[in-house]
């Protein structure tokens, strides 16, 4: 509603895909089809006289991240129990930073319509995952195979002020997390959760007002319709004069509504205290410098690298930057062939290549045209050799059974033909095959000439230059009309 501004806090979980779990040597599966309780063991799920030992590459993993949100590593931090109870919960409390946590005091620079926004990081820290419920016929069954698997938060300020904010946030966070090879990004999967903390207030100035939490959001969709939601659902509170409660909120996307689960909990309702199995985690500083200089170019360098070094346009750099894997692949096409057009280049790879990648539902990581084919192929057509249509023939040939596409337009006579005797020759077959559509035309019905066109280019097999075909054949309608008897 009108009148109250929003004032949003986001608090991200991403798995982290290490081989194995934060606390023992269990291996991180699919949860999603690995078979239940298939890699879970005495210490993830919380027997008695079990100690938990930390995965170092689950540190490394997190470190990568606050690192690039320009956050500041603590030197010491302290794992804690964060007790509550829950039937995923197999142990009564979840191992996880609070007081101490890895890192603190980043920043992510998101895009939006109007330029970019800088998104303060409160802090980056590590946690264990729980189990998963499965409810089934009326009983809910558990899988622990998630449980323990090594779960990074990272938690913002409360700075975002719109959906579009927080959707420009979240995509770039996730599309950070992908380029630095810590998280997948499938959130069909669950490896990325969101909780949104939201609030509103009358004014810029005034205080900010009781937050709600909106719990395990797994899709963009679903995150952007709770907080719509309870933007307007407080507003409308507010307005009437009823206070709004500090409260945990489920989302219910089937109805489009939140729905409270209990109330708001403080530090003090989870009895936080340092976890008695751990020892403090001491980061050595020549290791954090040692990640520091392994962390590849993040996605907005790399952005602003397309539009300088290539000539592309902004929304060109965007669509290949997007995606690690998108990036590396148009690069390793212009490095194939030097003297391609970069922005053709770009134009053939997120129009052509991405509509076959579509139909055929693979991913760019698993695209059968390797580079160097593609920059063959646009070579080609680039010199003249085979025509628009032509190439987009073979594109799609190429893509689905492989091949060389220089020794293809040579085996099948692809050639394009651009001898402009022989097109006029073939434009005048045209003309006295159909007298009775060049007479139209010459009656004024020019609309016509599209049709004459493409009986040339069938007449040429589909070989010609369409240009020089379409010059020919005006040059030719042309004298008809000049030298046409007056009436």
């Amino acid at each position: 509603m009108s009148g109250y501004r929003p004032s949003i806090g986001l608090e991200v979980h991403a798995e982290l895909q290490t081989q194995s779990k934060m606390f023992c040597a269990c291996p991180v599966v699919d949860s999603t089809s690995a078979p239940p309780n298939t890699a879970v063991c005495e210490v993830c799920t919380g027997m008695p006289g079990t100690l938990p030992v930390v995965n170092q590459r689950a540190i490394e993993f997190a470190l990568r991240v606050a690192l690039a949100l320009d956050c500041t590593p603590l030197p010491v931090s302290l794992f804690a129990r964060k007790n509550y109870f829950y039937p995923d919960l197999p142990k009564g409390y979840q191992i996880s930073q609070y007081e101490f946590p890895l890192a603190v005091d980043g920043r992510l620079v998101i895009p939006l319509a109007e330029g970019q926004k800088t998104v303060r990081i409160r802090r980056v820290h590590l946690e264990e995952d729980t189990g998963k419920l499965l409810h089934v016929d009326g009983a809910t069954l558990i899988d622990y195979n998630r449980s323990g698997v090594p779960l990074l938060e990272v938690v913002t300020e409360p700075d975002l002020e719109s959906l579009e904010e927080v959707r420009a946030y979240s995509i770039a966070l996730r599309r950070l997390l992908r380029y630095l090879d810590v998280n997948s990004g499938d959130m069909e999967k669950g490896v990325i959760r969101f909780e949104a903390n939201v609030s509103v207030r009358p004014s810029e100035d005034a205080p900010l007002g009781k937050r709600t939490e909106v719990k395990n959001l797994n899709s963009f969709r679903s995150m952007l319709r709770a907080v719509a939601f309870e933007i307007d659902r407080q507003s409308a509170l507010l307005a009437s004069g009823q206070p709004v409660l500090q409260e945990t909120l489920g989302w219910d996307d089937r109805h489009g509504v939140t729905l409270p689960q209990r109330g708001k909990e403080e530090a003090h309702d989870y009895r936080y205290f340092p976890e008695p199995d751990l020892p403090p985690l001491v980061l050595d500083g020549a290791w954090v410098d040692q990640v520091r200089r392994t962390l590849p170019e993040l996605p907005t360098a790399r952005f602003e690298r397309f539009q300088q070094a290539y000539g592309l346009s902004p929304a060109q750099s965007r669509l290949l930057t997007d995606e690690p894997a998108t990036a590396a692949y148009f690069e390793a096409a212009c490095a194939a062939a030097p003297g391609l057009s970069p922005a053709e280049l770009a134009h053939w790879i997120t129009g052509e290549l991405f509509a076959l990648l579509n139909e055929r539902g693979i991913p760019i990581e698993a695209c059968p045209l390797p580079p160097p084919t593609l920059a063959a192929l646009l070579g080609l057509h680039q010199a003249g050799r085979i025509n628009l249509p032509t190439a987009k023939h073979l594109l799609a040939d190429l893509f689905d059974h492989g091949g060389d596409p220089i020794q293809l337009v040579e085996q099948r006579g692809l050639v394009q033909l651009s001898d402009p005797e022989a097109i006029d020759r073939l434009v005048i077959e045209v003309e006295q095959a159909h007298p009775a559509q060049v007479s139209q035309y010459l009656a004024g019905k020019t609309g016509i000439e599209q049709w004459l066109l493409g009986q040339v280019m069938r007449a040429a097999s589909g070989k010609a230059d369409p240009q020089l075909v379409r010059q020919r054949l005006r040059a030719r309608l042309a004298e008809l009309e000049k030298n046409r008897p007056p009436l």
